[in-house]
């Protein structure tokens, strides 16, 4: 994959875009993981606890229902990429394309960020840009519904001790329960907007996108934001024209990939704490928490929230953990391993032949018009 043929084949932004998948990308993410993992393990890790773990069939077993899930998860986001396409895409584009989408969510810069890299994905795949705009924003709508949806219902079940271990009422909030309340405001402000703009009137949020950049440390992104004021419009009108199958099949698919994730590290939890009760009160609890870890993560200043997850976890996970030692370390690290640091080595496999199919084609094209 020649500089050069970059130059000569796509334009500044999409250079932009490239460069930001680059391969070379994953040596920071990496040393941040390592940084963090290296100096938890240095303060908190007893080597005797690793050899304490025994290796049973029950420990096999769990781990490997734990990677079952996170294929079904891949599976599950491939079958949105699929129905949102409406089968433009084969089975094994899908798979290949969520690799890269994955990727590039795992590495991205913030002023480029995945959705940027999953719309220039998209387009070079001989989408319509009413496609490509849709299958991106609805992408990201979905996912908004699923967390703002099930979090409220989580809490009525069970109460805030589903944000922290021991947290008996929202009187007696702390500083992670307020980064929660914080993150899913977010959450749901950006969600309702996207919401509101692709299914009742996308004209206003394009209003109000485009005029925030009238601030002046918003001014430089200006033409992001009138194109995703386009964007939104567009996909408004693709989007009205849809039936309710096509809604319902695209967020179980959302819900089972999310709920995959989820249930991979309850999965890792049971393996190495053979003590975890598996009635479904416990479970559903964990499940439950490890939802909230994520949506503080989603805010992560780090790429992929890396480092902030593998530091965090433990907290999230006390009530479900050995009074001694520190075998949560040894689960976030397997996580991270299975969940991002995977994305990162097929990604880094997958997507220098994409982009070299890429030129090719581009080049085939024009020849053929000479």
């Amino acid at each position: 994959m020649a500089k050069k043929d970059i130059q000569e084949d796509f334009s500044e932004e999409q250079q932009e875009v490239l460069k930001s998948i680059r391969v070379s990308r994953i040596i920071v993410p990496i040393l941040i993981g390592l940084t963090v993992v290296g100096y938890l393990f240095w303060k908190q890790y007893d080597p005797n606890e690793f050899s304490k773990i025994d290796w049973t069939g029950h420990t096999i077993f769990w781990i490997l229902l734990s990677v079952g899930f996170l294929v079904i998860r891949h599976f599950a986001y491939a079958k949105r990429l699929r129905i949102l396409s409406e089968g433009a895409f084969s089975w094994r584009k899908c798979i290949e394309l969520i690799f890269i989408w994955e990727f590039s969510s795992a590495i991205s810069p913030t002023s480029v960020g995945g959705s940027a890299v999953a719309l220039f994905v998209l387009s070079q795949e001989k989408l319509s840009a009413a496609k490509t705009a849709t299958i991106v924003l609805y992408s990201a709508i979905l996912d908004t519904i699923f967390f703002v949806g099930t979090l409220p219902i989580f809490i009525l079940i069970l109460g805030p001790e589903i944000i922290r271990p021991n947290m008996s009422g929202f009187d007696d909030i702390d500083g992670w329960g307020l980064t929660f309340l914080g993150a899913y405001g977010l959450m749901l402000a950006y969600g309702s907007a996207f919401f509101y703009g692709i299914f009742i009137n996308p004209r206003p949020i394009k209003k109000i996108v485009v005029g925030a950049t009238k601030l002046k440390w918003l001014r430089k992104y200006r033409h992001k934001a009138i194109e995703l004021g386009n964007d939104i419009i567009i996909a408004s009108k693709e989007m009205k024209l849809k039936k309710w199958n096509f809604h319902i099949s695209a967020f179980l698919s959302t819900a089972t990939a999310w709920s995959c994730r989820f249930l991979l590290l309850n999965c890792l939890v049971i393996a190495f704490v053979e003590t975890t009760p598996l009635d479904f009160i416990s479970q559903f609890k964990l499940y439950a928490r490890l939802e909230t870890m994520f949506v503080i993560m989603a805010f992560s200043p780090t790429p992929g929230g890396v480092g902030i997850a593998e530091a965090t976890f433990g907290g999230f996970v006390t009530d479900y953990m050995p009074e001694t030692g520190n075998i949560s370390l040894t689960i976030a690290v397997l996580w991270r391993l299975f969940t991002y640091y995977s994305y990162l080595l097929i990604g880094a496999i997958i997507i220098p032949n994409w982009i070299r199919n890429l030129i090719n084609e581009r080049k085939k094209k024009k020849l053929l018009k000479k």
